[in-house]
């Protein structure tokens, strides 16, 4: 993996169409030529955007940080399954970029699986990725919640991009609330105790993104 992005990112013009990087981010590239020297850091604080800003995790306690460490995995387009305290060096890759020969859906899926199979141990899993990351490891069982608008009518709506911040608001109250959840009664139980809208519908799971807005958190 770390071959094939090496090769990509030695020249602009590759770089812009494997990576689908712009004029603007096109020396993002370079992060991918110094993976075996640049610093690293926990990949809670590593990553950015929407979905980890609401985590604020550089100025989370340190028991925030420790169930962090303890229950989250990220799937990385480079390094495939990632604990929450795993220190990673920054890159640039994603889940449809193109690195021919080698193919993300190809090459990741069934050592993902194996792996995250086995961090699990069978327990309860709450996958908050997009559908792109969850097809790099498939976790067969896993609670894969619908974030969703409820208006006043009731009438509810899935959210496309807003769902993120959603769900790093839900992984931030998860963790500030010390969560100890193995089971699915459990996560629920948890879900009502904390004001949180988890309700099963037509055998899916919605996560109602007004329930979590900052003043939950």
């Amino acid at each position: 993996m770390i071959t094939a992005a090496r090769s990509v990112s030695s020249e602009e013009s590759s770089a812009r169409t494997a990576l689908k990087l712009g004029p603007k981010s096109i020396g993002e590239r370079l992060r991918n030529l110094e993976l075996d020297t640049s610093g690293t850091m926990p990949a809670i604080d590593r990553y950015t955007g929407v979905l980890y800003d609401p985590l604020a995790s550089l100025d989370a306690d340190a028991a925030t940080r420790a169930w962090w460490f303890e229950h989250v995995v990220v799937q990385s387009a480079m390094f495939g399954p990632v604990r929450g305290g795993d220190r990673v060096p920054a890159y640039r890759l994603s889940h449809d970029s193109r690195l021919a020969p080698v193919r993300l859906a190809s090459l990741w899926p069934e050592p993902s699986a194996r792996v995250l199979e086995a961090h699990t141990a069978g327990g309860l899993v709450l996958d908050l990725r997009s559908e792109g990351y969850r097809q790099l490891g498939p976790v067969s069982g896993a609670i894969v919640p619908r974030v969703v608008s409820v208006d006043g009518t009731g009438r509810r709506k899935a959210l496309n991009h807003w769902n993120k911040t959603a769900k790093g608001r839900l992984v931030a109250l998860l963790a500030r609330s010390g969560a100890q959840v193995t089971t699915l009664a459990e996560l629920v139980e948890w879900a009502d105790a904390n004001g949180v809208v988890l309700e099963e519908r037509d055998g899916a799971w919605d996560l109602v993104a007004e329930s979590l807005e900052p003043a939950a958190v």
